[in-house]
């Protein structure tokens, strides 16, 4: 891959709507994932065990630079893995081949579905791809590859299967330690926003499997809970992206999506990031209003979780507690929900507390928090009643 074809994809990448102050969405048809996924390696171990681990726990402008600076390609001096897992063993000598096979075309696709399958059993296979040449390049090909497939929606089964493969070794990069502030560096997750950004009317299962494996990619980098993903993200237009998949996704994705959202706020520096105009805060609120509306007449008690715990985070700060006053869906304050938490003590009591902060009097909150409409203070401007949820009309503080 040469340099003009990485920056040329990094330019795509960025092709999705701004948000330094505003974050804009649309709708996007989403099929649903139906029976059964398949048994290739590529969709079950790459999304469904992020979903399953997602946890309840309450734990706490694009990227100007080009992908092309940090990245291992093959313009550089090649240097071999630098880490192997053990040494000697015949299963590494085999792992260490099917790397090399991602540079032959011919071979690619196999070594493809084999390293997708052993990456939850070897454990250095991060620091081994990362530091092989070529490797890196070779998937991010991979990717580049389908670009023309979501514009017009031409993606078909196998070409899905194959870049979801490609996805989730890199999903396994950014779970590693010792790889994933190099990945962050090399801005590779903007070669995956595309992705996240098809506004398509295809109602196949390829792309619904393509979206949700490049959530898994992010949600694997902000599961670790580090300063650094968030920072980075926040300079991307992951916000934006994850409010469309959330207003118009299928349960999965939205419960993927609905998860970095909150584990950005759960971030000091993402909270203070999303209420600090009422452009932003709005919108995270609409789209928050919006699904417990959805979710009161097709209940999910997981997806319902995290979107309580991400309101039970915005009533941290003083200014979205009290714009939350008057914009928080009557459905979380009533008994809509009491039989979907029956059984989950965790999001009850994080319900109960949410209410609890919203009934706190602006008098008692901490000397200096002006919570009235401003040019510098406040995030509540006039509010219009749209169906259950009081929307916040967007202007800049």
């Amino acid at each position: 891959m040469t340099l003009a074809q990485m920056s040329a994809a990094v330019h795509l990448a960025q092709q999705s709507p701004t948000s330094s102050g505003t974050m804009s969405t649309g709708s996007s048809s989403i099929s649903s994932i139906g029976n059964g996924l398949s048994n290739t390696g590529r969709t079950q171990s790459s999304f469904v065990g992020l979903i399953n681990g997602l946890g309840g726990t309450g734990v706490g402008s694009s990227v100007a630079t080009s992908a092309s600076s940090n990245l291992p390609s093959s313009t550089t001096q090649a240097t071999g893995p630098a880490m192997p897992v053990t040494s000697g063993t015949v299963e590494n000598e085999k792992i260490y081949q099917c790397i090399n096979d991602l540079l032959c075309a011919g071979t690619r696709e196999a070594a493809l579905m084999e390293l997708s399958r052993k990456r939850e059993s070897v454990a250095d296979l991060a620091v081994m791809l990362w530091h092989s040449f070529g490797a890196i390049a070779a998937l991010l090909q991979e990717i580049i590859a389908v670009y023309p497939t979501i514009h017009p929606p031409t993606l078909n089964a196998h070409q899905s299967n194959r870049v979801c493969n490609a996805l989730a070794l890199l999903q396994c990069v950014a779970s590693h330690l010792e790889t994933r502030a190099v990945f962050l560096q090399a801005n590779i997750p903007l070669f995956l926003y595309p992705f996240l950004n098809m506004n398509t009317n295809s109602k196949t299962r390829p792309f619904e499997y393509l979206r949700l494996t490049s959530l898994g990619v992010i949600g694997a980098l902000v599961k670790t809970d580090e300063k650094e993903v968030i920072n980075f993200l926040l300079k991307t237009e992951i916000i934006p992206l994850c409010l469309r998949i959330m207003e118009s996704g299928t349960e999965l994705s939205k419960t993927v999506a609905t998860f970095i959202l909150q584990k950005i706020l759960l971030d000091e520096t993402g909270l203070n990031y999303i209420c600090q105009t009422y452009d932003r805060f709005s919108h995270v609120a609409m789209i928050l209003g919006k699904m417990v509306i959805a979710l009161s007449k097709d209940q999910s008690a997981r997806l319902l979780k995290h979107v309580i715990r991400c309101y039970l985070r915005l009533s941290d700060n003083p200014r979205a507690r009290e714009a939350l006053r008057q914009c928080l869906p009557d459905q979380l304050k009533n008994e809509t929900f009491f039989a979907c938490l029956k059984d989950d003590r965790t999001t009850k009591s994080w319900l109960h507390q949410l209410l609890k902060n919203i009934e706190t009097k602006p008098e008692q909150l901490m000397p200096g928090s002006s919570l009235s409409p401003g040019p510098q203070s406040g995030l509540m401007g006039p509010t219009s009643q749209a169906g259950n949820v009081q929307v916040v009309n967007t202007k800049k503080i």
